[in-house]
């Protein structure tokens, strides 16, 4: 089963994103639904070692998350492939990130070693856009320049994600509260 590990984001996040992707009519909206942080991608893994996960990730124990979003970016390089809401990258934010993906080595599973660049992925760019919608996207970044918003995480959950010719869809398998 394909999956992954992320924060879900609180209503009021979500309609302040969802306002945000009104803005730009190039690409394709990410679906309020599947507005997410990823925490850490497990790929394809059998029943058993995700279930092997989930009592490990139960343990886990960690206070309420404040995700502070500072500004939009697209990621891909010179020709786009999404735009994003950055989240900055607090000690809390990182330290659920490493303890999430040592119960995943506990659990068995091998990840890729990647980055960590907090972000909610907002629009999906076609493979090839066009001089006119890159320069559409250059003045979207111009005028969203100031973008902010704080929220509080409340949870981190467990996803399988399913693969679709209309994109991906995403659904909560296990949820954990962050208490702490």
């Amino acid at each position: 089963m394909r999956a992954f590990l992320g924060l879900p984001l609180p209503d009021a996040a979500l309609d302040a994103l969802e306002r945000v992707q009104e803005g730009l009519t190039v690409g394709r909206h990410v679906s309020a639904e599947n507005m997410h942080l990823t925490l850490a991608f497990l790929d394809d893994q059998p029943e058993a070692a995700l279930q092997a996960l989930h009592q490990l990730l139960a343990e886990i124990s960690t206070p309420p998350l404040t995700l502070s979003f500072r500004g939009l970016d697209t990621f891909g390089g010179k020709l786009p492939r999404v735009l994003a809401a950055e989240v900055q990258k607090t000690p809390e934010l990182t330290q659920l990130r490493k303890r999430v993906r040592s119960a995943c080595r506990d659990a068995g599973m091998d990840l890729s070693r990647e980055r960590f660049r907090p972000h909610v992925t907002l629009v999906r760019f076609p493979r090839h856009l066009e001089a006119g919608q890159v320069e559409k996207i250059a003045q979207f970044l111009a005028g969203a320049a100031g973008f902010r918003l704080d929220c509080e995480a409340e949870s981190f959950a467990l996803y399988q994600s399913t693969l679709a010719p209309d994109g991906a869809r995403y659904d909560v398998l296990a949820e954990y509260p962050l208490k702490g």
